[in-house]
């Protein structure tokens, strides 16, 4: 529930403790998301052969950040690597980092995609999440869409229901700020809980 690879010279002991118990608990995976994936090398213990029960993740808000986190991302060699763009606040293309799960080559397997809760979210436009939705479903990643978020697309207006415009190109979206729970979770009619299971199984 951290960030594990801060730059903090303090929480080595912390971390300590941390590979050790991972490597001690073989049958239970563990997600480590880090908004920092450059520092993984310095502070990971592992270098070519990492436990197969470490799914390693990178925090990826808009395409700015994902040109710069997702690359380093790429460069351990955790089983599974996946990325978390929640909140969402822009378009991402990932199409240059996706791949399917019979491919050996370093790549995402997993994307997990939001919109921002709480009193001051921003909100998502639904057509920067359908787009990772079908940039996964081109190459058979693996996709889960956790939450609209604040701000949600499918509630009809009630009295004193906040709403905001979107455009996309020419489409005229409205979003209204309902809370994350009325918002729910469903995109395109359905949810989705896609887990990179076959590759973890692997």
């Amino acid at each position: 529930m951290a960030d594990v690879f801060e730059a903090r010279r303090e929480l080595d002991q912390s971390r300590q403790r941390l590979w050790a118990l991972i490597e001690s608990t073989p049958n239970l995976d563990w997600l480590l998301l880090t908004k920092r994936p450059e520092r993984v090398p310095e502070n990971a213990p592992w270098k070519k052969v990492w436990p197969t029960n470490v799914w390693l993740g990178t925090t990826v808000e808009n395409q700015h950040w994902a040109s710069k986190r997702i690359p380093a991302l790429l460069n351990n060699r955790a089983k599974v690597l996946f990325i978390s763009a929640e909140p969402l606040l822009g378009p991402v293309d990932l199409r240059q980092w996706l791949r399917a799960p019979s491919d050996r080559k370093s790549g995402l397997d997993w994307v997990i995609a939001g919109g921002e809760s709480g009193p001051h979210a921003r909100p998502m436009n639904p057509a920067w999440v359908v787009s990772l939705q079908d940039q996964c479903a081109a190459v058979g990643a693996a996709f889960h869409f956790k939450q609209w978020g604040h701000w949600g697309p499918d509630a009809g207006p009630t009295p004193n229901t906040k709403k905001v415009e979107l455009h996309d190109g020419a489409q005229r979206v409205v979003l209204w700020r309902v809370g994350k729970h009325a918002a729910g979770r469903t995109l395109k009619g359905r949810t989705w809980d896609g887990f990179p299971l076959e590759r973890a199984s692997n």
